[in-house]
């Protein structure tokens, strides 16, 4: 009798057990996919998506990028959702001292020839289709400022000027930019080397001396001002090059041979000129254009809801997205607020420009200080360490998924639950929010909750942000039937 008791008694217990075991580790999905939470069981735990209303607008704000960023060349031609892109890039390269002097007699020197080598980071676009190059000469009567920092996407506030080209127009095959560069002077690769014209080295090797123009800093500017490198517009340029000013593959290559010793034997050498970290000047200009293009018809000046959003990356556009019933949410226990954002496929372009203009690789959510007129990060999730903010954990980086019958539709998931769970418990603010796809950008940051009342300004650099005018996405917007941007929240009542 005792051992049929303690047998049924073991039973109740294993079944108990299992009931119990099971309940402790049911979870529900999350698009992010970070941390435990309860399953949605329409009793205890529930789920609701709140309705967003989305639209598009131009970033008025300015865009910079400092010296040890990488800078972008090129031209966009066929982007039939965004429109066009023009970028040139405005430069110094100088001697490392003055006077500066050719080596050997110059009697006896000989004219090889120019170069201007610039260091190859990559591209963003069709790399099969060549971009048409040329090189030009900054005009005197706008000089580059080596101390001022000019604005990316206003080049009419401080204009460069050209006066005339410096080399011929050359196809830069994009395909071939990373193959090996080997000569007497050169064991490298990445490199986008362009030959300038024959007087231009002549100029620059047998004009200039240490008695005019390599006379000192000032005097070579009164002869010569800069390096202006632009890309023709024209079909069929549909991409950017990145390049960058500071790294030792760009230069100013001077080629030549002359006798040291008066002697007929005659040595072939080279002479580098290079950009100053401190004291050279630059300007990076991006033009973007959208007349013709579908996101022309959709960016707004008005509060009028979008069911189709548009992010370009600085200087781009944003979307900015309200959450009408977030401040009037009743309290309750938020265990997961998540805000999912998915890429609307071109059908027309799925295996060509699709592919070839990728989305940003990260976008940022912020929320937008209406009295200080100033971006501020997500309160109490958005969060800066001493090893920069916590993207990981908040989200916003591009992923790519299946979805709709699609394979690779690009996707940006933000956790927000302690932001929405201030707004129902604490009655916080329930601010509009900005997403955005920025390069250098600076927010207004606010500690978490409870020590979020002193501010301070954080700057983004492109490393935790995108480079310089690389990527693009649509988005479907708040009523999208398919392509829904929601702001999901799994929740308990009190």
């Amino acid at each position: 009798m005792l051992a049929n008791f303690k047998l049924h008694f073991a039973r109740i217990f294993f079944f108990v057990f299992l009931i119990f075991s099971a309940a402790c580790t049911r979870i529900t999905t999350t698009e992010l996919g970070a941390g435990l939470i309860p399953v949605v069981d329409g009793v205890n735990t529930f789920d609701t998506i709140m309705e967003l209303q989305t639209d598009t607008f131009n970033e008025s704000d300015t865009t910079r990028i400092y010296n040890a960023n990488n800078m972008v060349i090129g031209a966009i031609s066929n982007d039939p959702i965004f429109g066009t892109t023009q970028a040139e890039l405005n430069f110094e390269l100088k001697p490392s001292f003055y006077p500066f002097r050719v080596a050997g007699t110059k009697d006896s020197l000989v004219v090889d020839s120019a170069v201007l080598i610039l260091s190859y980071k990559g591209y963003y676009g069709d790399s099969t289709q060549p971009l048409n190059v040329s090189v030009h000469e900054i005009s005197q009567t706008t000089p580059l400022d080596p101390f001022y920092n000019y604005p990316v996407n206003f080049p009419n506030v401080k204009p460069v000027r050209t006066i005339g080209s410096l080399s011929n127009t050359i196809p830069i095959d994009i395909r071939t930019l990373g193959d090996s560069v080997k000569n007497r002077f050169e064991n490298t690769n990445n490199q986008i080397r362009i030959p300038l014209r024959m007087d231009v080295a002549r100029r620059f090797l047998k004009d200039y001396d240490s008695t005019n123009a390599y006379k000192s800093d000032s005097a070579f500017q009164t002869y010569f001002r800069g390096f202006s490198v632009k890309v023709q517009s024209s079909n069929p340029a549909n991409a950017l090059l990145y390049v960058n000013l500071l790294d030792t593959n760009t230069k100013l290559a001077l080629y030549y041979n002359t006798s040291t010793t008066g002697a007929t034997v005659r040595d072939t050498s080279v002479i580098y000129f290079k950009f100053n970290s401190a004291f050279g000047g630059y300007a990076n200009f991006v033009t973007r254009n959208t007349t013709g293009a579908e996101i022309n018809n959709r960016i707004t000046t008005t509060s009028r809801p979008d069911s189709i959003v548009y992010i370009q990356s600085a200087p781009g556009t944003y979307v900015r997205i309200r959450v009408p019933g977030l401040q009037n949410l009743s309290n309750r226990i938020i265990h997961r607020a998540e805000l999912i954002a998915e890429q609307i496929p071109d059908d027309n372009n799925l295996l060509t420009l699709d592919r070839y203009f990728q989305a940003p690789r990260l976008l940022l959510l912020s929320a937008f200080d209406s009295v200080k007129n100033q971006k501020r990060n997500i309160p109490n999730d958005y969060i800066v360490g001493s090893s920069g903010p916590n993207t990981v954990d908040f989200g916003g980086f591009r992923t790519f998924k299946t979805v709709n019958g699609y394979d690779r539709v690009a996707a940006y998931n933000f956790v927000i639950s302690r932001y929405v769970q201030g707004i129902v418990t604490r009655k916080d603010t329930s601010f509009t929010m900005r997403l955005s796809a920025p390069s250098n950008d600076s927010l207004n940051y606010f500690p978490p909750f409870p020590n979020n009342f002193v501010s301070q300004m954080y700057y983004l650099s492109p490393t935790q942000s995108n480079e310089l005018a690389n990527g693009r996405v649509r988005l479907g917007g708040g009523t999208h039937s398919r392509f829904r941007m929601r702001l999901r929240i799994v929740y308990s009542r009190i």
